[in-house]
């Protein structure tokens, strides 16, 4: 098996032939990569790679690319593929196509060289290493097809690091056991679902239930913890006694949307306990405790209570909301009781955390953005989560005959709006670190011959600062006026969230830097354009977050969201380091 000291002390032609075919028939990655050396980690080499693979030109990517064989295409058929490719595929199957299954990939193979000009490139061994099924293989060659040519030849790279990844991994003898573990439980926990054609868990039913005693059978038998309970508002609570009184607080939720992905919320429990499995099996204590909270409500699906789980833990939770009703008319109150919780403000008030008695709070999570993956970077610190502004608002003008009212004379609801969707655009996109979407347009009783009188939208404004959320909102209300004053309309607009920024603990965030720059890694800064629980705790204990890489372009709410093993092997070290990093309880920011 491979090892580093040989690659970083090999002369730079035979650093080149020590990693020949780890990128197909292209050299060139690993002639530039040298001068990169020494790494420390095997991380550090594949970011390394990937470095020079991005900074390339495009004629360079391109080439890279046509280096890759077609999937069961014909160099496969005359045995003409390099070894690796050929046990990858016949690891995926490949090599025992159906008839049909065979027809329907060289079908494939030719629309998409007609459509793209390259062929199509997978990392058939897939996210957790094993290899994809035939069906996933054509079904994602299916999607890919329809994509844009830019969007789809930086996919084409991103698995071509992928296939490179796993490749290193059999040269080192490298398992990641940890992520693999990581991997295979999310996928356990994913059988719990309302629907049977995808992944949904809402707060409180029978499958959400389901998952709070598989994570704590886990977090017993499994992981060594101390001390595991279910809270009164369904929280997973599993605490790891350390040797001295104060515990760091830290977790993720396990609910999800309709139709969602294996790892949002989850990873972030799932880490955390993989941490604390390893400490329990070394027999070993640290000098504070761990307390994991898996938080049983964050995705607000089917109850108007925001944040609901996080907030018993703040003292935020509002008992107004025990009589919400969801879509079938059902109390929250009876919900929880139903699902074997009290149901009572006075079961739920003695869950607020004393903060005294907390180092801080942090929480991992997938990325759910683009950034990460765009960069090829499994891991980043998050610098702020974004403060938001939404409101639901409608425009109203003279519905009117499209074909008789003459273009100066018309009072379009729908035009308006539509100026108001390029301005928050545009806006948005002047200013660092904010963005504005209009998520939702409704013409109500709209004709294709009538001018719109009515038009309803939405507005979300986010920015990682409260004054730059503010100045943006401020902008968008003196558009929206200045349209409708020059159009001759009138609008309403009505508040619908409001939600100061959070941004992380200096000393908590250098702890992350710190954990990540241990692994090898560049250490990245982003914000969080997404909430999540630590906002919450936020308001409770200083806090910081460390995103994880979500593949496929950076997809999430969606069953295409994706985490590789390694991705998940590096979350649980990097959470390992920041747990050894405590010893030193003051960090250089």
């Amino acid at each position: 098996m491979m090892t580093l000291d040989p690659l970083n002390d090999a002369s730079a032609a035979e650093f080149v032939a020590l990693l020949d075919g780890t990128y197909e028939h292209s050299p060139w990655i690993a002639e530039r990569a040298a001068a990169g050396r020494p790494f420390r980690t095997l991380a550090a080499l594949k970011a390394a790679l990937a470095r020079v693979v991005r900074d390339a030109s495009r004629d360079e990517q391109l080439g890279l690319i046509r280096a890759h064989p077609e999937l069961a295409g014909k160099a496969a058929v005359a045995g003409e593929l390099t070894a690796a490719s050929t046990n990858e595929q016949q690891q995926a199957g490949l090599t025992a196509c159906t008839p049909d299954e065979f027809a329907t990939l060289q079908r494939l193979n030719a629309a998409y060289n007609a459509r793209f000009g390259w062929p199509f490139i997978l990392a058939v061994r897939g996210p957790r290493g094993l290899g994809l099924t035939r069906q996933q293989i054509i079904a994602t060659f299916e999607r890919r097809l329809r994509a844009h040519p830019d969007v789809e030849r930086a996919e084409c790279l991103r698995q071509i690091h992928r296939i490179a990844e796993i490749r290193l991994n059999d040269r080192f003898g490298l398992r990641p056991v940890l992520g693999e573990q990581l991997w295979d439980w999310a996928a356990q926990l994913a059988t719990h679902s309302e629907a049977s054609e995808w992944l949904a868990c809402t707060y409180a039913t029978p499958q959400h239930t389901a998952v709070a005693g598989q994570l704590m059978a886990w977090m017993r038998d499994e992981c060594g913890f101390d001390e595991v309970s279910r809270d009164a508002v369904g929280n997973v609570v599993g605490i790891y006694h350390g040797t001295g009184g104060r515990r760091l607080l830290t977790g993720s939720h396990y609910d999800t949307v309709r139709r969602a992905g294996w790892f949002d919320g989850r990873l972030g429990i799932l880490v955390p306990m993989l941490a604390v499995r390893e400490l329990h099996r070394a027999g070993e204590r640290l000098p504070f405790g761990l307390e994991v909270v898996g938080f049983s409500e964050e995705e607000c699906q089917r109850f108007p209570a925001d944040f609901l789980a996080s907030n018993a833990l703040i003292g935020g939770f509002q008992a107004a909301w025990l009589d919400a009703t969801d879509a079938a008319g059902i109390t929250l109150r009876d919900a929880m009781r139903a699902a074997g919780l009290p149901g009572t403000m006075e079961a739920i008030r003695p869950l607020r955390r004393d903060p005294s008695r907390y180092l801080g709070f942090v929480e991992v999570h997938i990325e759910q953005g683009p950034v990460l993956d765009g960069l090829d970077l499994p891991l980043g610190i998050v610098t702020s989560i974004n403060g938001s502004r939404r409101y639901t608002g409608e425009i109203t003008g003279l519905a009117s005959h499209a074909g008789t009212t003459p273009m100066g004379q018309r009072r379009d609801a729908a035009a308006a709006v539509a100026e108001l969707v390029l301005f928050v655009e545009q806006r948005a996109a002047a200013m660092p670190d904010v963005v504005g979407t209009v998520g939702m347009l409704d013409v109500p009783s709209g004709s294709i011959n009538v001018i719109p009188g009515r038009c309803r939208f939405s507005l979300d404004l986010r920015a990682t600062t409260d004054a730059a959320r503010d100045r943006l909102d401020l902008d968008v209300h003196t558009r929206l006026a200045d349209i409708c004053q020059r159009r001759g309309l009138s609008f309403t607009l009505q508040p619908t969230l409001a939600a100061d920024a959070a941004p992380s603990d200096p000393a908590w965030q250098a702890r992350w830097e710190a954990a990540v720059a241990a692994l090898g890694l560049p250490v990245h800064r982003l914000p969080s354009g997404a909430g999540h629980d630590a906002m919450k705790l936020h308001e409770l204990l200083p806090q910081a977050m460390l995103f994880v890489r979500c593949g496929n372009g950076g997809i999430s709410h969606n069953p295409l969201e994706s985490v590789t093993a390694d991705d998940a092997e590096l979350a649980v070290q990097a959470f390992q380091h920041l747990l050894r990093g405590l010893d030193d309880p003051s960090p250089k920011p």
